[in-house]
Order: C-alpha cells, then sequence, then structure tokens
C-alpha cells in the first residue's frame, strides 16, 4: 500500500513563504518523477513543478523564479519551497508520484494567500 502524506500548507500574507513537504510511505523498489499540482476552486487541477529520479525540474510559467522543488529520495520525500507568494497561488496542493506505469496522488494541502 503507498500512501503519500503532504504538510506544510496554511495561511500566509502575500509576499511570505511556505514550505511543503510530501512523504512517500510503503514499499517502493524506486520512484520516477515526483511533481506538485494545485487546484484552485473553479479551475483545473494544474502542474506547478515536477522532477524526475535524475533531478532535472521542471515549472509553470507562473511560479519560475519564486518556487524551488526538491527531492530526497533516501527519505522518499518532495519538497516545494514557495516564496514571494500571491493571493493567486491560493490552491490546494497535491503532490503526485510516477512509479513506472503507475500515478499516485497525495489527498492535497490548503495553501492560502491573503493580500
Amino acid at each position: 500500500q503507498v500512501r503519500l502524506v503532504e504538510s506544510g500548507g496554511g495561511l500566509v500574507q502575500a509576499g511570505g513563504s511556505l514550505r511543503l513537504s510530501c512523504v512517500v510511505l510503503g514499499s517502493l523498489f524506486s520512484i520516477d518523477t515526483m511533481g506538485w499540482y494545485r487546484q484552485a476552486p473553479g479551475n483545473q487541477r494544474e502542474l506547478v513543478a515536477t522532477i524526475t529520479s535524475g533531478r532535472t525540474t521542471n515549472y509553470a510559467d507562473s511560479v519560475k523564479g519564486r518556487f524551488t522543488i526538491s527531492r530526497d529520495n533516501a527519505a522518499n520525500t518532495v519538497y516545494l519551497q514557495m516564496n514571494s507568494l500571491k493571493p493567486e497561488d491560493t490552491a490546494v496542493y497535491y503532490c503526485k508520484i510516477l512509479v513506472g506505469s503507475l500515478v499516485y496522488w497525495g489527498q492535497g494541502t490548503q495553501v492560502t494567500v491573503s493580500s
């Protein structure tokens, strides 16, 4: 049984920072790509950032230069450092991993940025 547990969300003022964490629990041989997605009310879920097993990163244009994704393979954890937060970053943030052809999602963590 694989379970993704996210943490680090909360309420922050515009310009502030948050760090999201996602721990992958369960028996896995290896994890390929890890990533963060977000969904605001009334919107579709969208990619925020991904990082491959080789640590190649990809970011949505809206977060480039403000967010940084990283991973700790020994701890099966992926992080999202979010700086210079804007009200438009408000959303539920989801962790996603790829293990071969299998896809796993976390339950989501709310991030709210006040103006």
